[in-house]
Order: C-alpha cells, then structure tokens, then sequence
C-alpha cells in the first residue's frame, strides 16, 4: 500500500458564512486561460473581481441581461470576467447583490477534484479493504462479498465460483456487466483523450496491478472482475449481473452476508464484455502482454458467440430486484464490432461495425447512457488511424459529431446556468450532462475548436456550482455540496460527511432536486455517472 494521503476538505457552507447566495459560480474556480462567468437571478449592472490577499479591484465590468429561462422561471443577469488571467484568490463583488464565496484562479484548478473524483472508484471497490482520510474523517470499508457467488441461475446449483472483485455498481452494493460498459468505456476514453496529464496523477491506491499507472490500475481491477462474468463452460456467454436477490438495507458491504448469484446472461452484456475486453487488450498491452492477449481471447470467444446467435437475448429478472439495466443491444454490437476491430484490424469486425453504423445513418446520440452506447462505437470509429475505413462512413460520422456538439454549444451558451442537456430531467441527467463533454471533446479531437472546450469547461460549472441551487452536485466538493446521498455507505457509516468525490444523480426537473438519502431517482450516486464526471474533469487536468 502506497503512503496514505490526507485529502483536504474543499467546500464551503455559504449559507452560513454568509454570501450572497444570488451569485451561481464554478466553486473549484477558474483555469487561467479559461471561460470564468457568472449567473446573478437578481437585477445587476455591474461586477468587480476583488483580489483576497491585497483586498484591491483587479478587475471590472458590467452585467448583461435579464435573460428569461422557463424551465427555472427566473431572470438572470451574466458575468463575464475571462479575460482576466492572473493566478490567485479572489471573490465577485456585485453592487446591490453582495459578494462571492473565495475562489481561485490557477492552471490547476480542477485537479484536486479530478484525482478525488478517480480515487471514488477505488473507495467503491468491492472484495478488499479500502481506507481514506478526507476533510479530518477517516473512511474505511473491510473486505466484502467474498463468497461471490453462486451458480444458481447458470445451470449449477449449489456450486460456487470466483466473482470477487470489481466496484460496486451504485448506491448499492450489486455489480452489472452493462453498466460496467459504458463506465468503462468513458473511462478509457478519458485515458485515450487525456493520458499525457492523467498518467502524472497519483491516485494514492494500492499497488495490485504493479507497473502499471494508477489510473489504468483501477481499470484493471474491474477488468479482473468483469472477465469473470464470462460463462466458464466456454460458450461465451456472459452473466448480465452478479448481486442477491434484492436490495440490502443500509448497511456497510462487510455486512453484506446474503447469498449472491451469477445471474443468466444476456446478449447486451455479452456484447458489452467484448468492447471492455477489447480496449483493455490494447489499453493494457504496454504494461502487461500475457494479460491483454487474455483479454482479447476472452473478446473473440464472446464476438465469435453473437454471431452465431444474432437474436437479442433480453435479460429476465425472474427472482431479482436489483437493477435490471435492460436494453436492446444492436447498440452495444455495434460497439463491440467497432472496439475489437480497433484492437485487432479484423475486417469482418469492421464490415460488421459500417453496417450497423450505416443502419442508424450515422447517428451520434445527444442524450445517452448505458440504453444506448453506440456514441462509443462512432467515436472509435471516427478518431481511429487505422487507414481501412471507409472513406464515406467516416465523413458521415465526422460530419454528425460536429453537428452534435455544434447544437450542444448553443444549448450550453443560451442555457443561463450553462447546462447542455436543454429542458430534460430525469433519473440520472447530471450524469449524462457530464458525459456530453465526450460528445464535445471528440469533436475538438476532430476539428479544434474552443467553442468545445468551452462549453466543456462550462458544464464543469454547471455541476459544480453555477446551477439553480448555487450547489455543487459532488460530495465533498465545493460550495454547499451534497450531504446525504443514496449510498449505503455514507447511510450505514457513523461519519457526519457523505463519502467524497460522488456525483448525484439530480432532479427530475429544473427546480425539485432534493439532498435526501431515501431519494434514489434524485440523490443516488452510480459508476456510469462518475465516469463521465472523471472524463468532465480529466479534460482540463493540468500537472
């Protein structure tokens, strides 16, 4: 074990030192080259930035507005203070309306919460002990669930098999191949996109993958779990879930005791399996040959399966009622078909991938998540280097993705608190809010522009402060953050703070989200969602 570092706690309690709770602010700051705006619901006509250490205006302005939002039933004015870029502390001063909490300016802005958000997953982990100090608390969770699990419901019952590992799915303590996909997907993504900073990042975690950087480190000790869902009599069939048959109270893991099951398998997450084993095989190879060569087998044996048997194959709760996570999978074949074709330059996997791409004319989905990943698909297609891709498919995905993040640019710039998503709400939307920086990212990748990386940097802070609430949406981060999450962890463990680095899944509309443990559809946190926070904030990653 690496020496443990003790985080500091890095939000504020406006409400009670008293600021204006009119000014809708980024919390973390501001990066020194970047977009630094403001959003004031109240009438103003001017602002002036304050430096902390000398209590002097360094700089000024006037605000633009009103702007009427429905969604929000408000009037709100702008603050715009780019172009200031010198390093330091500061607060917004805004005549009639009151100041800001501090914040800083810095090249390093969104690093700490990079790191603790990516460190949430190893705290997620699920078989061994974890341990961290945030903010004075110590958090720790024992061993768990290592009795996982039993075969039951694939054929064998009363046996059991190795399916220890991997994170914890959610708020809950069940494990899901499909949600594993598209949060593993992003994951990798965030590595492709971003790995010349996320490689400098010390996670502080354990060293169970030696040699390899932490980030990837932590992505392996889900791949360790995820190749263990594959059915062992060789078929290639992959278990959809590995959880008991219902939900446990809140409890800590470690006592967790209730059988848990291997559940049947399901033809989405036979296909997801092979994309997650597919990019670790060519994310994995530098760092360890013999490992990726085992995942990329364990990818043909589940492809080679699906297409033989090309119906969908629908998961059945039956029993359960743990999350369902129930799609059709045309999506995640095409997603499979593009990641194993990446990995190996099979032509059959990329007849198989332009076919289905052709089929959904190239679409590039605005609002996505783990029902429909095939955005992965198009993106690897579109940022691959490999020279046989067809000339026409790769100009219509091109052409698709800038017109996706061409449309979220003008949600995020018309939308008073930044956010890209438009007038949708719903179970989970802070996360697919999070994950529209893929969309923006790659089209920067693509064709650079700093529009996309502006309005990137403006659903950072959207989520972390400059929103409705004047809150961030992650525990332990930032102004007014939330305390009482769905997490059984946070529930069951005796510390006052949640545990930190979270996202939470937020209202079902613009105004009627809620920080109350018992509102999962509002205030659970997932591994779908915090990949797509860590993919937001790894983009502006500076060491």
């Amino acid at each position: 074990m690496k020496k443990t570092v003790i985080f500091v706690l890095f939000f504020w309690s406006s409400f009670s030192l008293g600021f204006a709770q009119s000014i809708h602010i980024n919390s973390l700051g501001f990066l020194t080259d970047g977009p630094k705006t403001a959003a004031i619901p109240k009438s103003c006509t001017s602002f002036q930035l304050v430096s902390v250490s000398s209590g002097e205006i360094v700089f000024e302005g006037n605000a633009t507005g009103p702007i009427f939002q429905e969604d929000v039933n408000q009037e709100v004015w702008r603050i715009d203070f780019s172009d200031f870029q010198e390093p330091g502390e500061y607060i917004l001063k805004v005549p009639g309306i009151g100041q800001s909490h501090e914040f800083t300016i810095a090249t390093d802005a969104f690093n700490f919460a990079a790191k603790t958000s990516m460190r949430a997953f190893y705290l997620w982990r699920c078989g061994m002990a974890v341990d961290g100090e945030f903010g004075g608390n110590h958090y720790h969770q024992e061993a768990c669930h290592l009795n996982d699990a039993y075969e039951d419901y694939i054929g064998d019952k009363g046996s059991k098999r190795d399916g220890t590992g991997g994170w914890h799915d959610a708020g809950d303590h069940g494990k899901y191949v499909v949600n594993a996909g598209i949060t593993m997907g992003v994951l990798f993504y965030a590595w492709d996109h971003f790995h010349a900073e996320l490689e400098k990042m010390d996670l502080d975690i354990p060293e169970t993958a030696p040699g390899f950087p932490d980030f990837l480190q932590e992505l392996k000790w889900e791949t360790d779990w995820v190749l263990k869902m594959q059915y062992p009599d060789g078929s290639g069939r992959v278990s959809h879930k590995l959880t008991r048959k219902n939900f446990s109270g809140f409890i800590m893991a470690s006592d967790d005791h209730a059988k848990r099951y291997f559940t049947e398998w399901s033809s989405a997450a036979t296909a997801d399996f092979v994309a997650i084993m597919a990019m670790a095989a060519r994310h994995f190879k530098p760092y360890d040959a013999a490992y990726a060569k085992k995942c990329l087998d364990a990818a043909w044996v589940s492809y080679r399966f699906l297409q033989k048997n090309t119906e969908h194959k629908r998961f059945d709760q039956g029993k359960f009622s743990t999350g369902g996570y129930q799609s059709k999978d045309a999506d995640d074949r095409l997603w499979a078909a593009a990641e194993l074709w990446e990995t190996t330059g099979d032509e059959s996997c990329l007849a198989d991938f332009e076919k289905r791409a052709a089929a959904i004319n190239y679409e590039i989905l605005e609002n996505w998540d783990w029902q429909n990943v095939s955005n992965l698909g198009m993106y690897t297609y579109a940022l691959s280097l490999r020279k046989e891709k067809n000339a026409e498919t790769a100009s219509s995905i091109k052409k698709n993705i800038i017109a996706n993040a061409d449309a979220l640019v003008e949600k995020g710039e018309t939308d008073v608190y930044g956010r890209t998503l438009g007038g949708r709400y719903y179970w989970g939307c802070n996360g697919t809010v999070a994950r529209q920086t893929v969309n923006l990212q790659v089209a920067h990748l693509l064709q650079p522009d700093p529009k996309y990386k502006n309005t990137a940097n403006g659903i950072l802070d959207h989520i972390f402060g400059k929103n409705y609430y004047n809150r961030s949406y992650v525990t332990g981060l930032g102004i007014n953050p939330p305390m009482r999450p769905h997490d059984r962890r946070s529930g069951a463990d005796k510390i006052d703070a949640p545990w930190p680095g979270y996202l939470v899944g937020g209202g079902h509309s613009a105004t009627d989200w809620v920080d109350e443990q018992a509102s999962y559809s509002k205030n659970e946190i997932a591994i779908n969602w915090q990949a797509a926070l860590v993919y937001a904030l790894a983009g502006f990653v500076q060491y």
